[in-house]
């Protein structure tokens, strides 16, 4: 938090000249004019110590507990008058990060605090992955605009009046790359909106910036410029969630942009769902087919979708994760709730409750994709395996720490080819660890469908969620090597008592080098 003050203090001579309403125009004008002077602030930049980059979401807090955190530049402003002039030692803390501790333990730095200097801090990054930027919310480059430091977007405080946003989608369409997110949080009230927001932005090299600078939004908005609903599909009562968002030709021919929605009452109650496409002239989806919740068959959705030739025919894979459901990439495949396949290694036959493996000639467990059958997940692999009927070696979705040989059991994420590993690479985030939901971790596998045996964790986060992250292949850069990802940074379900100002229900951006010698482990 900072904490700006306005010296100006009107004589008595000048307010009996002025009237009211102009004094107060006066002393808004002046506040305004003061808090912009870049002159007027201590400025704390945080960098990493390998890179000199600036790094983001970094505490910085005094002996008296002031707080101040580095915005998406590195940045912290300081003017708070009564540390002004004085030695102040500052702690400094970051997810993922270490500052070294002195002879008495402590982790900071002392610094002289003089309005209109600088002060530059290096931090160790622990993380594989290098922490970016932060792409949504307000204020993302607040203390470099008071600062007077240059900020890579044209909207450095923030675009769409968006206060936090859950949950981020991403897909090529009509040229530029198409963003959705969950529940969208505003600046005007405690509760937003709740039927998925939506922006676009241009390709890196195609007007659009480099994905190591940030991402220049634009949000399609109500009257009043704040994020308006993209997905409201006529519901009066409950939230839409959509995922799964594929674009494909429809029976005309013409390039269409589908999802699946499900109409929520709660976190964890179905009103209903269905299939959505997107109408182009009015900017918002609408509904293609309703699915029957009673439908026991396979539907289109589950997060990231990824295309896949297998044989002589292009599917799209489906899944939280790993995609274990699949169908023909057409209109009237996908469309078609008949059509779906499922990965599995189940018995169709068996019920759910007692589940039966189908195993080979050679009594190995046989996994292969079906129709009417229900797909396996890595949950149920790691039952199977604490059962004793499933080797741990023949599980397909449940890889081991590269580190300490511990099966890791992954959340949500995505699989995507990566033309540097020529392999398959995953990002996912883990169910537990240090944090519930915080833990983000890397793999490869010559299929999609793995078998995945080993991952390393590239990111953590101390009682702090950082769910759902996506890698976006469109921002890979020197043939693959880079990859950018993000996740909804949260309070949510850590346990954390206390919410990070700005930063919190918002995407954070990372960047992971394929090349970091400890990936190695993963390739073994």
């Amino acid at each position: 938090m900072n904490h700006a003050h306005d010296p100006f203090t009107p004589g008595r001579r000048f307010v009996l000249r002025v009237p009211v309403f102009a004094l107060g125009l006066c002393m808004l004008f002046v506040s305004a004019t003061r808090a912009s002077d870049p002159g007027s602030y201590f400025g704390i930049r945080v960098v990493d110590d390998r890179t000199g980059r600036g790094v983001p979401l970094v505490e910085l807090e005094t002996v008296n507990h002031l707080r101040w955190m580095t915005d998406s530049g590195g940045w912290a402003a300081i003017d708070e008058p009564g540390l002004m002039g004085q030695t102040v030692f500052f702690f400094v803390r970051s997810h993922g990060y270490e500052f070294p501790k002195d002879g008495f333990g402590f982790d900071g730095v002392r610094l002289q605090l003089v309005a209109g200097q600088r002060a530059t801090v290096k931090i160790k990054r622990l993380n594989v992955a290098e922490r970016l930027y932060r792409v949504t919310g307000e204020g993302i480059y607040r203390d470099s605009v008071l600062l007077g430091e240059s900020a890579p977007l044209a909207e450095p405080l923030g675009s769409g009046m968006v206060a936090g946003q859950d949950s981020t989608f991403a897909e090529l369409y009509q040229g530029k790359i198409f963003w959705f997110w969950g529940d969208t949080s505003r600046m005007s009230y405690p509760l937003g909106h709740f039927w998925m927001a939506a922006a676009t932005s241009q390709l890196p090299g195609q007007g659009g910036l480099d994905p190591g600078l940030g991402v220049n939004l634009r949000y399609f908005t109500d009257k009043d410029g704040f994020s308006r609903p993209v997905a409201r599909l006529g519901v009066e009562k409950g939230m839409i969630w959509a995922d799964g968002f594929v674009v494909l030709p429809d029976a005309t021919g013409r390039e269409r942009l589908a999802c699946h929605y499900a109409h929520m009452e709660s976190l964890s109650k179905m009103l209903g769902h269905g299939l959505a496409v997107f109408n182009d002239e009015k900017a918002e989806f609408e509904r293609l087919k309703t699915l029957d919740l009673n439908d026991s068959r396979l539907f289109p959705g589950q997060g990231h979708p990824i295309r896949h030739r297998d044989g002589e025919v292009d599917y799209i894979y489906f899944g939280e994760v790993f995609p274990t459901v699949r169908v023909q990439a057409d209109w009237e495949h996908y469309v078609d709730p008949a059509a779906y396949e499922a990965f599995t290694c189940l018995d169709e036959k068996a019920a759910p409750s007692e589940p039966v493996l189908r195993r080979d000639s050679e009594g190995r467990v046989r996994y292969d994709w079906r129709r009417n059958a229900r797909p396996i997940d890595a949950a149920t692999e790691q039952k199977l395996i604490a059962a004793g009927r499933l080797p741990a070696e023949q599980a397909r979705f449940l890889p081991a720490d590269a580190d300490t040989g511990k099966p890791v059991l992954m959340h949500r994420g995505t699989v995507r080819y990566n033309a540097h590993r020529q392999r398959w690479i995953m990002i996912a985030g883990q169910l537990g660890g240090t944090s519930m939901l915080g833990e983000i971790w890397y793999a490869e596998a010559a299929e999609p469908t793995g078998p995945w045996r080993h991952a390393q964790k590239i990111v953590t986060h101390d009682r702090y969620s950082f769910y759902n992250p996506a890698h976006h292949p469109f921002f890979d850069q020197d043939g693959g090597r880079r990859i950018y990802f993000e996740g909804t940074y949260t309070q949510t379900f850590s346990g954390n008592p206390v919410a990070t100002p700005r930063y919190d229900y918002n995407q954070v951006m990372y960047r992971l080098d394929l090349a970091e010698p400890r990936l190695e482990a993963v390739r073994k």
